[in-house]
C-alpha cells in the first residue's frame, strides 16, 4: 500500500474513535516527515496528540518505511479551515482576508456548509447634522472568497 494512504487510513481509522476531533492538515514531506494538525470540538489535549501519534506509529513498521511524525493542535496563529472549525469560534472576532486582498473584521455569528456569516459593527458620521451613529450589519462570506481568516486575539 502506498506510504500516504497507509497513514491517512489509520488517521481516518483514530478519528472514527473520536468523533470530537477533526483533521485539519496532514502534511508528507519529502523525507517522510509527517505532520498532522488537528482540532477539536472542545480543544485538543496533549492525550489527543499523543493517542493520534500512537494510532499511526504503532500500525506502521519502521523496519519498512522510516519517518518522523508530529501531531499538534490548530494554534491560535493557525487559519480556520473548516466549517466545523469555524462552528467552533461562533462568538469570537475574526479577520478575514478575501480574494480580492481587502479584509474583514467582525464578530462570526453564523456558519453553514457554503458560507459564514459575520456581525460587523462600526461608527459612520450621521446622514443629517453632526456626529456619528453607531451601526450593525451582518455580512455574509462564502467559503470560495475567503483567502485566509483568523480569530482576533486580544489582551
Amino acid at each position: 500500500m502506498e506510504f500516504r494512504k497507509r497513514i491517512e487510513e489509520l488517521l481516518n481509522e483514530f478519528l472514527e474513535t473520536r468523533k470530537d476531533l477533526f483533521l485539519i492538515d496532514l502534511k508528507i514531506s519529502a523525507g517522510d516527515d509527517i505532520t498532522v494538525i488537528l482540532d477539536g470540538d472542545n480543544g485538543v489535549s496533549l492525550q489527543d496528540c499523543l493517542d493520534a501519534s500512537r494510532a499511526i506509529e504503532f500500525n506502521m513498521d519502521r523496519e519498512e518505511h522510516d519517518f518522523s511524525l508530529q501531531v499538534m493542535s490548530a494554534g491560535l496563529s493557525e487559519p480556520l479551515a473548516t466549517p466545523r472549525q469555524f462552528g467552533k469560534n461562533i462568538g469570537r472576532e475574526i479577520e478575514v482576508m478575501l480574494e480580492d486582498s481587502s479584509k474583514i473584521e467582525g464578530e462570526l455569528s453564523k456558519v453553514d456548509e457554503e458560507k459564514i456569516t459575520l456581525t460587523l459593527r462600526y461608527r459612520k458620521p450621521k446622514d443629517i447634522g453632526k456626529g456619528k451613529v453607531d451601526v450593525e450589519e451582518e455580512k455574509e462570506i462564502a467559503y470560495s472568497e475567503i483567502k485566509k481568516a483568523l480569530v482576533v486575539i486580544k489582551f
